[in-house]
């Protein structure tokens, strides 16, 4: 992104260390635009975590989820599959793929007593 916007003549916003603002950069919009290019996309939506996400540091079940999420949407967006990446719950295993928009609408409530979420409370502190 930097060499592009350089090769551009464009100004690299940088901080006063010399690190590159990626606010300012905005690496989510470049990769849409980018990988929305590649695939033929008419549409791309990139979403920034809220507080709870970057309020701890991922953990190495968080890594394995987002290189596996990251891995089966980039198969994909190449086999121009549309979706919603992530865990199926309902198909068997739970198994990690892009799921239908028409499934995933608003109204669902959330069950906090699920074994996977009182996990991670504990995990986090969040509960003892």
């Amino acid at each position: 992104i930097v060499a592009e916007m350089e090769k551009a003549g464009e100004e690299v916003p940088r901080d006063a260390f010399g690190h590159v603002k990626l606010d300012k950069v905005n690496p989510g919009a470049y990769f849409a635009k980018h990988l929305a290019d590649l695939v033929d996309a008419e549409k791309t939506l990139v979403q920034k975590s809220g507080y709870f996400g970057r309020s701890a540091a991922a953990n190495a079940f968080d890594r394995e989820l987002i290189n596996k999420c990251a891995e089966v949407g980039v198969a994909a967006a190449i086999d121009g599959t549309s979706g919603c990446m992530g865990q199926d719950e309902d198909k068997e295993g739970m198994p990690i793929r892009p799921i239908e928009f028409e499934r995933i609408k608003g109204g669902k409530p959330f069950d906090a007593s699920q074994a996977w979420f009182q996990d991670m409370l504990k995990e986090i502190g969040q509960i003892a």
